[in-house]
């Protein structure tokens, strides 16, 4: 990852010093953790999105990314990661919404697998190549209905959801381990709510409201 990355460092709008700015303004809004941070870093944004929008890649906002999604702004990206991991390393992340893998890709190089579902084939089928590009080997895609997770591979230590549902998927909720964590826009329209979900060892679930955000919806069924 690190010889592959270093190739487009130095030429413009990909240069070291772009993604240094990006990483200090992360930090000043409030990403502690040195491991997300250093992952964003390393990370050529500018790869996931469409190429007239590469010289806003390490701009901290969502871009288009096509069929109506977006590549959510690394903030966000960074503050999930950051939630997700907050209670030790993680072992198997079941991820909703490939995109363009920008996540999963963050994701794959912070916990040991991820299984990543996609609705949307031909998004999922860019972001393995460019995951594939990118050496990282420790991803499993599933192209389906994010609504029902991915039961075959369940239990999940982590699960974090990239678009944004009414309420929170049952599916999902049933496929968390016992101790494990769940992050996941919850709400409509203007009211959109990021939760941080944990199953507590005697199966409950505690549920804890982190303010309000912005994603596209998370819809049923497969799309060719």
């Amino acid at each position: 990852m690190r010889g592959r990355d270093e190739m487009h460092h130095g030429i413009g709008m990909t240069s070291q010093r772009t993604r240094e700015r990006l990483i200090q303004r992360l930090h000043e809004e409030g990403i502690a953790d040195s491991r997300v941070l250093d992952v964003i870093r390393r990370i050529p944004r500018h790869l996931f999105v469409d190429e007239a929008l590469a010289h806003r890649a390490y701009e901290n906002t969502a871009l288009p990314i096509g069929n109506n999604q977006t590549i959510s702004q690394p903030w966000m990206v960074a503050r999930m990661s950051e939630l997700l991991l907050a209670a030790g390393p993680l072992d198997k992340v079941l991820e909703i919404g490939t995109g363009s893998g920008y996540q999963t890709a963050v994701l794959a190089q912070l916990v040991e697998r991820v299984f990543s579902v996609e609705r949307i084939k031909v998004l999922q089928d860019r972001a393995k190549e460019r995951l594939q590009a990118l050496s990282l080997r420790n991803v499993v895609f599933r192209w389906g209905d994010g609504w029902e997770g991915w039961q075959a591979l369940a239990p999940y230590n982590g699960i974090i959801v990239t678009a944004v549902a009414a309420d929170v998927p049952q599916a999902l909720l049933d496929q968390l381990a016992p101790g494990g964590r769940m992050v996941i826009p919850v709400g409509a329209g203007e009211l959109q709510q990021l939760l941080l979900i944990i199953r507590e060892e005697d199966g409950s679930f505690t549920r804890h409201p982190l303010g309000a955000v912005r994603f596209v919806p998370l819809l049923n069924g497969p799309l060719a």
